[in-house]
């Protein structure tokens, strides 16, 4: 089976700051890209961290309200540092927390949940910035034709994986919705089959049907 990587699914043209970017510049490179955060890198393009619009609105949320209706927000001492900062060095979220192009989803996925981030800068083997993959690109996989999804289950799956044949096991997808029905010859095949199924791009769940022959899930006694 053929898994999305993180490469075939990055952004490649990467804006990005550098240390000494100053607050309205990174303002405007977010506005002008229509993006919501960029990577910070040093001298070498090597990731150290990443600029978002949360890290901007720091500074908004730090001021008085003209209106004097919402109190002034309570800032841990690293928060107040941000907020009071000038350059992209000091307004920065650190470490970047960066993914490698030949990860698949699930790898770059939980290391978003992992990290409560949005995004990650992909780098190469010299920690060089080569892109950068948001959620939204993660989520394209889901975009996937049915069709697509159901040969590459009946060829990949059950054909050339679990030696199947044709009619033994036949898969109908919608939506990314795929139901499995037909006989195979041991128990333990089905879970096998279902969980190949699950592992495939684009696959939103999985509903079985399938009947078997043998349970040779029951052991024999001990003599």
């Amino acid at each position: 089976m053929h898994h999305r990587t993180v490469a075939e699914l990055m952004t490649r043209d990467v804006v990005r700051a550098r240390r000494d970017t100053p607050f309205k510049e990174i303002v405007r490179l977010l506005t002008e890209n229509d993006v919501t955060a960029v990577p910070v890198v040093d001298d070498r393009d090597h990731p150290i961290g990443v600029v978002s619009e949360a890290d901007l609105l720091r500074k908004s949320a730090d001021q008085s309200d003209p209106s004097g209706r919402a109190p002034v927000a309570h800032l841990e001492a690293r928060e107040r540092a941000k907020a009071e900062g000038a350059r992209a060095e000091e307004l920065m979220s650190e470490p970047a927390v960066c993914a490698r192009p030949d990860w698949n989803v699930v790898e770059a996925a939980r290391l978003m949940e992992t990290h409560h981030v949005k995004r990650l800068p992909v780098v190469d083997e010299a920690d060089r910035l080569l892109g950068i993959v948001s959620r939204g690109d993660l989520l394209r996989i889901f975009l996937r034709r049915d069709d697509a999804i159901r040969d590459e289950i009946a060829e990949d799956v059950l054909r050339r994986t679990m030696g199947l044949a044709p009619m033994e096991v036949t898969a109908d997808v919608n939506e990314g919705r795929v139901s499995l029905r037909g006989a195979v010859e041991f128990r333990s095949l089905i879970p096998v089959i279902e969980r190949l199924c699950r592992s495939v791009d684009g696959v939103v769940s999985v509903a079985e049907h399938i009947e078997y022959r043998t349970d040779d899930s029951r052991r024999s006694p001990a003599v």
